[in-house]
């Protein structure tokens, strides 16, 4: 019997970040069960948005893991998503995930700072935060489709253009529902603010779609 050599694939160091990812969703699960079962329906019910947005806004243990959780996620789907579609042989190896993983932390941080800063300087610190936490759960709630995409691309359906499509598709639903439940949550707040709004949206919220799509096309 002739031994047969067995070489390590691209997808080990992917393994690895999703079992990372993985720690931190078992964690919220554990450690705040009752929080998880009312988050994993957001989209469907408003319950979890109601019960926590009065109290430990941004600062919590089961919204970090979460945000660390879809930031790992996120990073390796516009990985996948950018290898897929523009079927380039130079995405094969694992350094350009860094950067990407980089950049949206980056992003992550400075336009939380910007919007941290604007609620200082308006006096709006409170509805500022508010707004802060109701766009990031529905954006940490994209991690789960994110998560389920990157296996399935990485393990079951590999290469899969449709799976990347079909969860962008779901992605922007997601988040799209909790942009119109902001909208309608904070109306007066905007119609008080809606030149800075205007702004507010074109810079901060359409833009990164904008980059990402033109990254994506690259």
């Amino acid at each position: 019997m002739e031994p047969i050599l067995r070489t390590s694939g691209v997808a080990d160091w992917m393994t690895i970040l999703l079992i990372l990812s993985l720690v931190f969703l078992v964690l919220a699960k554990r450690l705040f069960y009752h929080r998880f079962l009312n988050f994993i329906i957001l989209p469907f019910n408003n319950k979890y948005i109601f019960m926590y947005n009065k109290k430990e806004k941004l600062v919590n243990w089961f919204h970090i893991f979460f945000t660390i959780f879809q930031t790992i996620n996120f990073a390796l789907f516009v990985y996948l998503s950018r290898k897929l579609l523009i079927a380039s042989p130079n995405d094969e190896y694992p350094f350009m995930f860094p950067v990407i993983l980089g950049c949206i932390l980056f992003f992550i941080l400075v336009k939380m700072g910007l919007q941290l800063g604007n609620g200082f300087i308006f006096g709006s610190n409170k509805t500022i935060s508010e707004l802060i936490f109701k766009k990031l759960s529905y954006l940490n709630y994209s991690g789960l489709v994110m998560f389920i995409a990157n296996l399935l691309v990485i393990y079951v359906v590999k290469n899969s253009i449709v799976v990347v499509y079909a969860s962008i598709f779901i992605i922007l639903l997601i988040n799209i529902i909790g942009w119109v439940t902001v909208l309608r949550n904070h109306q007066k707040f905007i119609t008080n603010y809606f030149f800075y709004f205007i702004l507010y949206l074109c810079a901060l919220e359409i833009s990164p779609f904008i980059i990402i799509g033109s990254y994506l096309k690259l």
